[in-house]
């Protein structure tokens, strides 16, 4: 976390560790107003990584998911770096600013992600380069967050997937129950904003109330013990525009093309909620007596606290004991999992399956 902007956060009552936010005073009640209301949330906690030269587009696309090409000032994208066996390494949100590429991600995968990816640039003319200090980056969540980007910004993204640059902030929309907002900027710009925002009734909040956001939306995340555990589909990357099958050829493409035409989706992502002492963490096994596989009935993809007590959670889990209604987090019997669709829901051709 650049020192400067840390500075500033502990000024605003955040308690940090791990270059994280954990909380300003209140972690509980910051999860209720994430939820209910208008909040800022940190996001030190992910990394940029910057790609830049005249055949950065041309690189990125024969690396990611997503067609690189639908990626511009004004267009933002999910999109996923596989295996070639079409396992997801990282998962990003890429959108353009100064000319260049930038790719969110957790910082927990940035030094292994950059160092594959530079590992292929070979004789291309383009440069990648760790960004995360550059620009600082929060979230933006509520029923207000519109109106008051809109005081402050001037202009404001309306729909899903558009960004905007303004005034040297770029401000990407994003899904959720409520208008969300994930803004870059340089720190005396982004600190200027924040304390604007905080004046006009947006309430900081610790990474876990941003993470909930993300799970209640049904969008997933590829941590350090989750890299190479799904292919793009099983975390529902189709449904959210996060792949393309028209694009042509990329690293794992072949696989994840057979996966969408040939074969039999037999794992997808759910929403979920569970009772349990110890907080779920991604990668955690799950079991149920109606597993096909005998290799476990899925994986925890990310979990965050909810503020009625227990854990909310996107996990990836066989079709089959998801509609057992029969699903535990670690051993059969342990602590039971209440499943739902995510908000997008699924496709008709896997609800049949």
């Amino acid at each position: 976390m650049n020192s400067e902007w840390q500075n500033f956060l502990e000024q605003q009552g955040a308690t940090i560790a791990e270059g994280e936010v954990h909380d300003y005073g209140d972690p509980t009640a910051e999860l209720k107003q994430a939820v209910e209301g208008d909040s800022l949330c940190d996001l030190s906690h992910d990394a940029l990584i910057r790609a830049s030269g005249e055949e950065a587009g041309g690189f990125l696309q024969g690396q990611l998911t997503n067609d690189v090409r639908s990626a511009s000032t004004t267009r933002h994208q999910l999109g996923s770096y596989c295996s070639p066996k079409g396992r997801m390494l990282a998962l990003f949100r890429l959108f353009m600013r100064d000319e260049a590429y930038c790719l969110q991600l957790p910082a927990s995968l940035l030094a292994p992600t950059l160092k594959r990816l530079q590992m292929f640039v070979l004789m291309a003319k383009v440069q990648l380069e760790d960004a995360s200090d550059e620009l600082a980056r929060f979230a933006l969540a509520g029923p207000s967050a519109e109106k008051l980007l809109q005081k402050h910004l001037g202009a404001v993204p309306v729909e899903e997937g558009e960004s905007l640059s303004t005034d040297g902030i770029t401000q990407l929309r994003i899904p959720g129950p409520q208008p969300r907002y994930i803004l870059h900027g340089s720190f005396d710009a982004m600190q200027t904003l924040w304390q604007s925002l905080h004046d006009d009734g947006a309430t900081p909040v610790g990474a876990e109330a941003g993470r909930l956001l993300d799970i209640h939306a049904g969008l997933p995340v590829v941590y350090p013990d989750t890299v190479e555990a799904f292919v793009p589909q099983m975390v529902n990357l189709q449904l959210i525009g996060g792949v393309s099958f028209k694009k042509g050829c990329y690293t794992g493409q072949e696989v994840v093309a057979r996966m969408q035409y040939l074969g039999k989706l037999k794992r997808r992502m759910y929403l979920a909620h569970v009772d349990s002492e110890q907080p779920p963490q991604p990668g955690d096994e799950l079991t149920s007596p109606h597993s096909a596989s005998g290799q476990g009935a899925g994986k925890v993809v990310s979990a965050a606290a909810a503020p009625q007590g227990g854990y909310d959670l996107l996990c990836v889990i066989e079709i089959a004991a998801a509609d057992s209604g029969e699903v535990y987090l670690g051993e059969i019997g342990g602590a039971a999992l209440t499943l739902e669709s995510p908000p997008y829901g699924f496709e008709p051709q896997q609800a049949a399956s």
